[in-house]
């Protein structure tokens, strides 16, 4: 049996967090003492992901909000319910992301390039700016993209996601220029290739595995814990000087 939320201590969303890297940054930043916005499309997915956060830490610091990022009203409602529930919004991981197309670029479909465009970019765009205010109200706050390593670098594969991704880096640049005055910094960070689900349809060839492994320095691909500890860094009082920045955590696969 859990306790009911305290609205004490630091509060975040975290998007795609069922899962995956969302779902370390969000165990991560519960384990660091801050309550969390469990979300994505399902409401099972939430309420399961939050339950074992829940568990984990002895008492109730994770709320399930499902929320499409492809709906701007849904996203400005998971917002409204973070504050709400938390009384407080100290920051917002724009993880969720989609890659509906594997390919070359000039053969993808205009449906799914512009997923990828409102999925990857706008989505990101409206929880900022959503999330604003709120952080206004509490003299700051922390905003994270988690971009990738694709928008840095050029793919035959994943150009479309590529585009999406260096998008996301100069979305950061941006509101961090914008909201600096608020005391609200902005960041990304770009993972490499990271074991998960979302990655699978990439590392499912065994050539192309080992094509990744062979490019890091360690020898391996990442893991979603790789990448946690960085967004907590980026959320906490230890980076109140570092903004506009993107963070690249790839095993030296870029370098």
């Amino acid at each position: 049996m859990t306790t009911p939320i305290e609205k004490t201590g630091r509060a975040a969303i975290v998007t795609g967090s069922t899962r995956g890297i969302g779902n370390a940054i969000a165990t991560e930043l519960a384990n660091a003492g801050y309550n969390v916005v469990i979300s994505s499309r399902r409401s099972e997915a939430c309420e399961t992901a939050a339950d074992r956060i829940n568990e984990a830490e002895g008492r109730t610091v994770a709320f399930p909000f499902a929320a499409d990022i492809a709906d701007r009203q849904a996203l400005e409602g998971l917002v409204e319910a973070a504050n709400e529930t938390f009384g407080r919004l100290d920051c917002v991981v724009c993880n969720a992301a989609s890659s509906p197309y594997f390919g070359p670029m000039r053969d993808a479909p205009d449906p799914d390039f512009e997923a990828v465009l409102k999925n990857n970019i706008l989505s990101a765009h409206w929880l900022t700016r959503s999330s604003v205010p709120h952080m206004q109200n509490i003299g700051g706050g922390s905003i994270i993209y988690i971009a990738s390593i694709g928008g840095l670098r050029a793919y035959d594969h994943i150009g479309a996601y590529s585009v999406s991704k260096a998008a996301m880096l100069q979305l950061a640049r941006n509101y961090a220029r914008e909201l600096g005055p608020s005391n609200i910094r902005v960041n990304a960070i770009s993972p490499g290739v990271i074991e998960t689900d979302f990655s699978k349809s990439t590392i499912a060839n065994s050539k192309l595995k080992t094509a990744f492994e062979r490019e890091t320095f360690v020898g391996r691909l990442g893991l979603p814990e790789d990448i946690a500890p960085m967004a907590v860094f980026l959320a906490g009082p230890g980076s109140t000087f570092l903004t506009g920045q993107n963070i690249v955590i790839d095993g030296g696969a870029s370098v």
